[in-house]
Formats: structure tokens, C-alpha cells, sequence
């Protein structure tokens, strides 16, 4: 046939067979659409502050960002030292070391959990109950004033027999006292700790439908947080992965699953030398939680580590070596979000985040660009690594590890092209596999 003639197309399927095909499988459709969404698309941020309730007040924000600032001048004063602790490249350590300084004066905690369970303890309920309104006056005017972080919400007390009547009313006088001074904010972050059993998700999810109910807010609009610190959480006893019903139990209002450390190794009878989020128990953890939340939207974090940046200068070195390796490691397995215990731990958590999208964010540029433009390379990505890589520039930006304009002038795209790269249909990330 000679170049140019056109080609006859013969089929030997009804129409009809395709139709009824199509028909049997809008159920299995809807079902994925339900079950599996995609990314919010929206900014997770690269960590959870925790403050017990009895000490968080106004200035805790800032407070942080200076104590942080602080262990910076006296135990790394510049580019260099900073560098020279965590191994960082010559080409990195001034731009990562700047970037830190900047990210600490501007916007030292991304997201911030008041505490309840844990790091508060059991009190008195009207030592609790004053704590819990005065957090929810401090929250919404700090969302009033702009100096809130962009996410800010409290830990309750779990969902067990004997301190649920107590979690339950911190909640309700937390979420009504935020009603009271204007409304719920945007950045509101509720975490459901220690849970066992779906139908403890469950049990949270109608609660917030009846708080909602109560003040005529949009179904579906208070989210939530579930901790993942017992063995149960993982895989329940009939073998099959908890976690993954969980997910479903939120009846869509899951937002995260955050991987309790220190807790569910202590499930498993690691003993405390070894509980760290590197141990192989937490890997089989967060493995599982990652495979059950993938596609619906649900965002895994990573814990924390025990090990303060306190004392003597070497001592500091050392945690904070600990610290970068563990948030580098996490980043490096796609947990993007982590747990920091102390403000000494805000300039690590940064350098972390800030070399791992310094290091690869030229590259990844250059490959969306090659993809975008259909120009070929050493790479042939398809439509899911574009997205992947779409996300990872996404996400360099939002932290401020990267500026829209070294991103657009490399990839020649601006931030609206990657939010579409970062979202593509369903059909879209299958069509070239």
C-alpha cells in the first residue's frame, strides 16, 4: 500500500456489545469515583507541631520560629557550619541555609496541633474545659490577625471507653467556640489519636455530622486525622488490613493517616532503644497505610523522633544529623509529612525539605518540559510521571524550597499547567501504560 493511501478499517462488534458492556460496568465506575478521587490538590504541609493545651498560647508560633532561629546562631551561624553538620554540597549549603533563616522568620510552623491526649494528660474537666475554649479563642484570632499557620486544630482524646466523654466534649467546646468568634477557618486540622477499630471512625465521623447538623454547615465540611498507633489499626484480627476500612469508615471526611511512632512500636514490643521511625516494624506500618490511601485523597505522615536538640553543641549535632537522615529518608519513600517534637527541630526539618527539592527540581523541570512539548530525551515518561513530577515541583514550591519564577524559566510552565499535570483524569494516567 503505497505512503498516503488510506487505510480501510473493518470492526466485527455490534455497537450494541459495547453499550452493554459500558452498562455493566457503570457501577464499577461510580464505585471508583467514590472510593478513589485522587489528591485533594490542595497543600499538605511538610509537618505537625504538637503543643500540649496547658502551654500553647498566642505566641507559640513565634516563639518557635525564634527558638529555632536561636539554636541556629549558636550552634551553625552560617552556610557553612550548617552545611558542614549535614553534609550538604557546596552548591546547596547557601541557598538551602537562606531559604531555612527565611522559612523561620516567615513561617516557622505549617501546620500546629494543639494537644489533649498525650502531651496533655488527664485534668481536672474544668482545668480541660478552659483549656480547650482558650485554644479555640486563640486559633480563630490568630486566623483573624494572620498570624495563624496555615493549619492549626487540636489532638482529642480518643475514642476508648474511658476517656470518650472526655474527647468528645473538648471537641464540641473547641468546634463551638471557633463558631462562636466567626466560623470554622480553612486550616482547621482535627486528629483522632489511638484508634483500634473502624467503628471508631465511624463514631467520629457522625459526630461531626451532628456538630454540623447543629449549626447548618455543608455536610461533609469538618475533616479528620487518623493516628495510626496500634497494631489492630494494621491488620485486624481476621488478617485483613484495618486501615483500609478505616479510610472508609470517614464516609470521605479522612483527610490523613499519621503514623504514631512511639506508640505502635511499643504495641509491638520494640523496646524503647530501638523505637524509631527507620525500624522495620514502622517501614511495614507505613507501607500498609501508604498502599490503603493511595488514590483516595487521604495523605500519609510520617512520626517523630525522641531525640531533642538540647546541650552542649556536639549533642545538638548529632540530633539534628538524626533528624535530617530520618525526614530525608521519609521524603525519599514519599511520606511528605513528618511529626517535630521541639522547636531545635524546625531548621532540620527545613534543610531536609529544602535539599530534597533543590537537589532533583532542575531535572524535574526539564523532563515536564520535554513532556509537555513532546520533545523527546534520555526519559520517555508517560502521564503518571508527569504527574509525579508535577507534584513534586508543586510541593517545592509550597514549602518555599523553590520560587514560581526558577520553576517557570526552567520548564517553561506556569503554576496552573502543573496543577493540571498534577490532576490528570482517571483515563488519562492509563492511556499510554
Amino acid at each position: 500500500m503505497g505512503q498516503g493511501q488510506q487505510e480501510k478499517v473493518a470492526t466485527s462488534l455490534a455497537g450494541a456489545v459495547s453499550e452493554e458492556i459500558s452498562a455493566s460496568l457503570a457501577p464499577v465506575d461510580a464505585e471508583l469515583e467514590r472510593r478513589y478521587p485522587g489528591d485533594p490538590g490542595t497543600r499538605q504541609p511538610v509537618h505537625t507541631v504538637y503543643v500540649p493545651g496547658d502551654v500553647f498560647t498566642a505566641g507559640t508560633v513565634r516563639s518557635w520560629g525564634d527558638r529555632a532561629l536561636a539554636a541556629l546562631d549558636e550552634h551553625a551561624p552560617d552556610a557553612a557550619s550548617f552545611a558542614a553538620v549535614l553534609g550538604l554540597s557546596e552548591e546547596l549549603a547557601e541557598p538551602v541555609h537562606a531559604r531555612v533563616r527565611a522559612k523561620l522568620e516567615r513561617e516557622p510552623v505549617e501546620d500546629l496541633r494543639v494537644d489533649f491526649e498525650d502531651g496533655y494528660g488527664n485534668r481536672p474537666d474544668a482545668e480541660e474545659d478552659e483549656a480547650a475554649a482558650r485554644a479555640a479563642r486563640i486559633i480563630a484570632e490568630a486566623y483573624g490577625d494572620g498570624t495563624a499557620a496555615p493549619c492549626m486544630g487540636i489532638r482529642m482524646k480518643c475514642m476508648e471507653a474511658p476517656v470518650r466523654a472526655r474527647g468528645i466534649r473538648t471537641l464540641d467546646i473547641f468546634l463551638t467556640g471557633l463558631m462562636e468568634a466567626g466560623g470554622l477557618p480553612d486550616g482547621l486540622v482535627l486528629t483522632l489519636p489511638k484508634v483500634t477499630y473502624a467503628e471508631q471512625v465511624t463514631a467520629m465521623a457522625r459526630l461531626l455530622d451532628a456538630f454540623e447538623k447543629t449549626h447548618g454547615l455543608a455536610p461533609g465540611r469538618v475533616g479528620f486525622e487518623i493516628q495510626i498507633e496500634t497494631s489492630q489499626s494494621i491488620l485486624a484480627a481476621d488478617g485483613t488490613a484495618t486501615v483500609a476500612r478505616m479510610i472508609q469508615a470517614a464516609e470521605g471526611r479522612a483527610t490523613g493517616l499519621h503514623y504514631g511512632t512511639f506508640d505502635y512500636s511499643a504495641c509491638l514490643g520494640v523496646s524503647a532503644a530501638h523505637q524509631a521511625s527507620d525500624h522495620p516494624a514502622a517501614d511495614h506500618a507505613k507501607a500498609v497505610m501508604q498502599v490503603a490511601a493511595a488514590g483516595t485523597g487521604v495523605r500519609v505522615s510520617d512520626g517523630s523522633t525522641n531525640v531533642l536538640p538540647v546541650g552542649p553543641t556536639a549533642k545538638v549535632h548529632d540530633a539534628w544529623r538524626l533528624h535530617y537522615g530520618l525526614t530525608r529518608r521519609a521524603l525519599a519513600r514519599a511520606y511528605y509529612q513528618g511529626w517535630d517534637m521541639h522547636p531545635g527541630h524546625l531548621p532540620t526539618r527545613y534543610a531536609a525539605v529544602f535539599a530534597f527539592y533543590r537537589e532533583g527540581y532542575e531535572q524535574a523541570a526539564a523532563r515536564l518540559s520535554r513532556y509537555a512539548n513532546r520533545t523527546g530525551g534520555d526519559v520517555m515518561d508517560e502521564p503518571a510521571t508527569a504527574k509525579a513530577l508535577s507534584g513534586y515541583l508543586l510541593r517545592g514550591l509550597d514549602c518555599g524550597a523553590l520560587d514560581n519564577g526558577e520553576v517557570a524559566r526552567l520548564a517553561g510552565l506556569t503554576r496552573a499547567d502543573l496543577e493540571t499535570f498534577a490532576a490528570p483524569r482517571r483515563g488519562d494516567l492509563t492511556a499510554s501504560a
